[in-house]
């Protein structure tokens, strides 16, 4: 199989979505979202599809589907289900495949396993996603301190949302990262969007 990319961020609501439709469509790409908690009608899946633009890239339907928009173990417990992490197989396929996570590398998947756990397992580079707030640096050299401490291969970080140079510049220089793209805000996602961004990607 070729290079697979596991997307993931410092936090919740940050633009994992956004991103991971900008890189499936930068590599024409195959998606999968292994667990989406929430919102079925209107899946990550779902919107990854209506914002792409080329035809070679495939989405992969998920391995859990939840019905609570709730972290993945919880939302498990509500629907009378538990997350068995070892059960959750790359699916086959000879595209670069890019991987979008729920949340950070700490949810919780069951009582025991977190998404970090499943990250390792399907053995594929990370793609972090910052966004600027207060804190923002904290958590993400957390993040990167939490992958590194278990050999986890990060391909680089992309910065979402307001620009500020002092902030993203320490985490470039603290982590020796590679910034593979800045996305600034904008008032409207569209596949003329992810386009526009698509071609600015330094992967």
């Amino acid at each position: 199989m070729a290079n697979s990319y596991f997307i993931t961020g410092i936090g919740t609501g940050i633009g994992k979505t956004f991103v991971s439709a900008i890189l499936t469509e930068a590599l024409k790409a195959d998606y999968w979202k292994p667990i989406q908690s929430g919102d079925l009608n209107n899946s990550d899946s779902k919107k990854i599809k209506a914002l792409i633009s080329n035809e070679q890239s495939f989405i992969h339907p998920e391995a859990y589907r939840l019905t609570k928009p709730l972290s993945p173990h919880a939302a498990a417990k509500l629907d009378k289900t538990t997350i068995d992490v070892k059960k959750i197989k790359l699916p086959k396929t000879k595209n670069t495949l890019i991987i979008e996570g729920a949340g950070g590398v700490m949810v919780p998947l069951n009582d025991k396993a977190l998404m970090i756990d499943l990250i390792e397992q399907l053995n594929a580079q990370v793609i972090i996603v910052s966004q600027n707030y207060l804190g923002s640096i904290n958590h993400t050299l957390l993040t990167i301190e939490a992958l590194r401490n278990r050999n986890i291969p990060i391909a680089g970080i992309v910065f979402n949302g307001k620009k500020t140079p002092a902030s993203e510049e320490y985490i470039l220089q603290h982590s020796k990262l590679k910034c593979l793209l800045r996305i600034n805000p904008e008032k409207e996602i569209s596949a003329k969007t992810i386009l526009k961004y698509s071609k600015k990607v330094a992967l």
